[in-house]
């Protein structure tokens, strides 16, 4: 762990010493005195957040996994970073027109048609000015993102039609959410409204997609009576995701990581949900039935594989309705659509959007398309379709800048 903080620091403040040579061009060249304290304000944040991961480091904090203030320090450290990466690429980018025009001017002293002795350019303050300028746009950003963006939770509202569903299912509507991550949270007040929200939209079913906590199940015990409230009244059906394995952080003994799997289990069963361990059930209306299917995780890129789909499905025929639960997107088109008996929608989350993209009419992107060709939104493939829930909460950095907390409401029809 030590290692990987020295690394990340390293690389942080060659990064923070390559911008710093634009903002010394601003304030050298400032007739106003004030802004030599630029100077000092910047250097001064940069290592109260360098004290803080050193501390952070040696108390031993990080080893109990990405909690609330590791996720602030995180968000610090990333709110100071990823703007300088923009102003690193215009400088970065001078720099080179600087390097062309010292190498013209050494060849043309060279060759003996000039006695100039100035080969490399001074930086120019308005390149600068325009580093900073654009790298104020990110900052703000993820400010906006960290105070307001992380629980500005959206309903997507989506409409799907089938040819088999059942006469006595139209109209059906499932509320998913996923990815609440509650050892993240630090707003009561903000979760219940999303509760509320959620609530408020009365579908006959609700259904959540995986990973409740960070780490530990003692997380939930602070939030239970708030997720307690959630109602449906076809029921409350659960999974379990990545994170609620309890794989990220070192436990004394392998009892004891079970026993914090049982916790969360029985937490879960305690606040009305109904987990489902590769197993399916069967909902019930005026006579007619349809599937509905959980599995554990299954991931790829080093995730943990503990989803059975043969055994979920065990016991469905191939004429039945199934909607399946599957915490990881990637497990869709690795194993779902090559399943010989139909399920019809699957209901995943997992990839945040990454918490940071752009969505707009007509134009969604996310860093997290480089990674899972299924991220966010409706995907279908031969009649079969998939749902990638946005999440709920956050993890490590402590915001949500374009992709906001989702709360979803599918409706079936029957063509």
């Amino acid at each position: 762990m030590l290692i990987r903080v020295l690394f990340t620091v390293t690389i942080w403040l060659l990064i923070d010493l390559y911008a710093f040579m634009g903002l010394r061009t601003i304030t050298a060249r400032s007739s106003y005195s004030w802004m030599q304290w630029l100077n000092w304000i910047y250097w001064g944040v940069d290592l109260l957040i360098l004290a803080t991961i050193f501390y952070y480091s040696f108390a031993g904090k990080f080893s109990n996994g990405p909690g609330r203030q590791v996720g602030w320090l995180l968000g610090a450290l990333m709110i100071s970073l990823v703007p300088k990466l923009l102003v690193v690429g215009v400088l970065f980018m001078e720099d080179i027109t600087r390097a062309l025009y010292a190498a013209f001017s050494i060849g043309q002293k060279v060759m003996g048609y000039t006695e100039s002795t100035s080969y490399v350019p001074e930086r120019r303050k308005i390149v600068s000015q325009l580093a900073f300028g654009l790298a104020a746009i990110p900052f703000i950003g993820m400010i906006y993102g960290t105070v307001k963006g992380k629980y500005d939770y959206r309903v997507h509202r989506i409409r799907l039609t089938f040819k088999d569903l059942p006469e006595a299912f139209h109209g059906f509507r499932i509320t998913q959410l996923s990815d609440i991550h509650c050892g993240s949270f630090d707003d009561p007040e903000a979760v219940r409204k999303g509760i509320e929200l959620t609530n408020s939209e009365k579908s006959d079913l609700l259904v959540f997609t995986g990973d409740f906590v960070n780490t530990k199940a003692d997380e939930l015990e602070e939030w239970f009576d708030l997720f307690k409230a959630l109602e449906a009244p076809m029921g409350k059906f659960s999974i379990l995701g990545n994170h609620d394995y309890g794989d990220y952080i070192e436990w004394p003994n392998m009892q004891a990581k079970q026993a914090n799997m049982d916790k969360l289990q029985q937490l879960q069963r305690d606040m009305g949900f109904r987990l489902l361990l590769n197993e399916h059930i069967r909902i019930e209306k005026d006579g007619q039935s349809i599937v509905l299917a959980g599995v554990e995780n299954w991931g790829k890129r080093g995730f943990v594989k503990h989803g059975n789909l043969p055994k979920a499905l065990n016991g469905i025929q191939k004429e039945d309705f199934t909607v399946l639960l599957s915490h990881d997107p990637s497990h869709w088109e690795a194993v779902t659509l090559k399943e010989e008996k139909h399920i019809h929608l699957t209901l995943s989350g997992h990839t945040h959007g990454m918490q940071f993209g752009v969505e707009i009419p007509g134009f969604k992107w996310s860093p997290s398309k480089y990674l899972y060709p299924q991220w966010a939104g409706l995907y279908s493939q031969n009649d079969r379709h998939l749902y990638v829930n946005r999440g709920f909460g956050f993890l490590g950095f402590p915001g949500r800048v374009g992709i906001l907390p989702e709360i979803t409401v599918i409706e079936l029809q029957k063509a």
